[in-house]
């Protein structure tokens, strides 16, 4: 029996139950939640916090983060919904794949802001408290673009090179040739995976150093920036699947680009500043400093 020297991709992305179709890229997604939901409960409690508080904040959170992506992927390729022949109710299609992490982070953190306050807990310690949670969310949802056939680099001939099927939208699976065998459109650069590993590895790198380090408040989620922004901004130069152009670059390039120099800026003024340890009490909002702590 001969082991293939590539990656093979499912050439299915949904199954059907009945009249409903469950997307294997809408399980991923929530997978990712419900990992990152259960990471950081348990280390907002190890902090001080109070049971059940996560899942108040993640109530505003999550819908708003889910959001946000969405609205992100569709202003950034709007061509993919609203050009002549193209169905602009798709737009709202979220298990087709396509949702920014930008977009999901931006109003995902207006979400938290608002669950925080109603909770009476500090923003800043709970982006700490979610940082690693939220890399091994990603990389979950990473999975999903495979289910999708998407999301991939330039043609390889490496072991590891990604099986690609060419995918048929209104049946959800792969197309077929006159053979009546999936239509496999070429081995590529599974940049997926390396986005869902390098998430990973981010991950655990944040947890050692909060348990090896006193770190201040908010450095956790500073490293979650820099570490998710440096990795995605080389994945990004590798990937070839279609993407909106600035300059040359995708535009997913720039904006990773600015958000880890945003997010390296940020740190080093955290750095040279005199911010106190982080306290194991402190992921409660004092009333005399809520204000300051959830602005």
């Amino acid at each position: 029996m001969s082991v293939p020297t590539y990656i093979p991709s499912p050439n299915v992305n949904a199954v059907k139950i009945g009249p409903l179709s469950i997307h294997f890229y809408a399980l991923c997604i929530l997978a990712g939640i419900a990992v990152a939901l259960w990471l950081t409960s348990r280390r907002w409690v190890n902090r001080g916090g109070r049971p059940g508080q996560v899942l108040d904040i993640a109530l505003w959170a999550v819908p708003f983060g889910i959001v946000g992506g969405r609205i992100y992927h569709v202003i950034t390729d709007p061509e993919i919904y609203f050009l002549p022949g193209r169905n602009p109710w798709n737009a709202f299609a979220i298990w087709d794949g396509g949702l920014g992490i930008w977009g999901a982070i931006a109003l995902g953190g207006l979400g938290a802001w608002i669950g925080c306050r109603r909770a009476k807990a500090s923003l800043p310690a709970f982006a700490d408290a979610l940082a690693p949670g939220l890399l091994f969310a990603q990389a979950l949802g990473r999975l999903g673009n495979w289910f999708n056939n998407e999301l991939y680099g330039d043609p390889t001939t490496l072991p590891w090179g990604l099986q690609i099927h060419q995918m048929d939208p209104a049946t959800g699976a792969a197309a077929l040739g006159s053979d009546g065998t999936p239509i496999v459109l070429g081995y590529f650069q599974p940049t997926f995976l390396y986005e869902a590993v390098w998430c990973t590895l981010g991950g655990f790198a944040i947890i050692f150093a909060s348990r090896r380090f006193r770190l201040p408040r908010g450095a956790e989620f500073s490293l979650y920036v820099m570490l998710y922004t440096a990795g995605r901004f080389v994945i990004e130069l590798m990937r070839s699947d279609y993407a909106n152009l600035i300059l040359g670059l995708r535009v997913n390039t720039w904006v990773a680009g600015l958000v880890f120099l945003g997010g390296a800026a940020f740190a080093r003024v955290m750095l040279r500043s005199r911010t106190a340890p982080r306290a194991e009490t402190d992921v409660a909002a004092q009333p005399e400093e809520q204000g300051a702590g959830l602005a």
